[in-house]
């Protein structure tokens, strides 16, 4: 399948912004059944700098800075991926969970990519206790990684109720656990604590759902913004799953970045000198080839 993507921010400010200095993560990631055929973006107004560069984890951000007042802030984004992944496994197949944890342990790997990095709390990922307890009843004994990871998955889908005004992009991953409710970034999160807490590597991935459906299949939650959802490594590669939807990540997901949290890959994160209240807006499109787009789907 070839997507057409397009993700449009714009920030409005009560009084005009005289510097800015912005970190713009918004590069689909070419690999792991996915490959990037184009990519740009367009920023208004045009930085004073622009430079790519990649952390640590392979994550790639375009630095700006602004230095010519504005009032608004406009970044467009738009790209053209293939995607192409094998069917998931079937989820009980694997090693068992806790020879992964401990191969995981006994590793001597230690580049950007290997598993021990997102085995332990992260910023917006500490280890609690009751989510690492909610966890468990998952983790029988001689169970696969993946079936594990996949039970805890349904059992989140089942339990959290997915409501956008319950909590917003700072509410820690404690509250919404207590509250068992909030969005695609609170579900990973509290899956990704939960995975970590029974010693499973687990990363934050962020990107996109398909906009519309194939025919006589639902509609995803979250497909209207940039989506999250969980990358549990079991042993000899990542897999990807969805607790927002209860689904193994297959097609209709489009990765833009995996990292140990939310922080890691936040599309835009920046300061500005300035004063006042900034509204925002985001815009996203994710059309298959071949099927007309629809009017750009609003998520603020």
């Amino acid at each position: 399948m070839i997507y057409t993507l397009r993700h449009r921010t714009t920030y409005r400010y009560a009084r005009p912004v005289r510097f800015a200095r912005c970190s713009l993560r918004l590069k689909p990631r070419d690999g792991e059944g996915q490959s990037v055929l184009a990519s740009a973006v367009t920023i208004e107004p045009s930085p004073a700098s622009a430079v790519t560069r990649r952390d640590y984890f392979g994550i790639e951000a375009l630095g700006i800075c602004l230095d010519t007042p504005h009032a608004e802030f406009v970044v467009e984004a738009n790209s053209r991926v293939a995607v192409d992944r094998p069917a998931p496994p079937e989820p009980e197949s694997g090693p068992a969970w806790d020879a992964v944890r401990d191969a995981v342990v006994a590793s001597r790997d230690l580049s950007g990519q290997a598993p021990v990095h997102f085995l332990f709390p992260s910023a917006r990922v500490p280890l609690v206790p009751a989510v690492t307890d909610y966890a468990r009843a998952s983790f029988r004994a001689g169970r696969s990684a993946y079936g594990a990871a996949h039970d805890l998955m349904r059992r989140i889908r089942g339990d959290f109720r997915f409501d956008s005004a319950a909590t917003a992009v700072d509410t820690p991953l404690a509250d919404a656990f207590r509250l068992r409710a909030g969005v695609c970034q609170d579900f990973a999160h509290v899956m990704i604590a939960g995975l970590r807490g029974m010693g499973l590597p687990a990363a934050y991935v962020s990107g996109y759902l398909r906009t519309t459906p194939p025919p006589g299949r639902p509609r995803l939650q979250g497909a209207d913004a940039s989506h999250a959802w969980v990358a549990v490594w079991c042993g000899e590669r990542w897999l990807g799953l969805d607790p927002t939807n209860d689904c193994a990540v297959g097609n209709d997901h489009i990765v833009v970045a995996r990292g140990r949290d939310y922080g890691d890959v936040a599309p835009i994160d920046g300061i500005v000198t300035a004063s006042g209240r900034q509204r925002l807006r985001v815009e996203v499109d994710v059309i298959p080839e071949g099927e007309a787009a629809p009017e750009l789907a609003l998520a603020v």
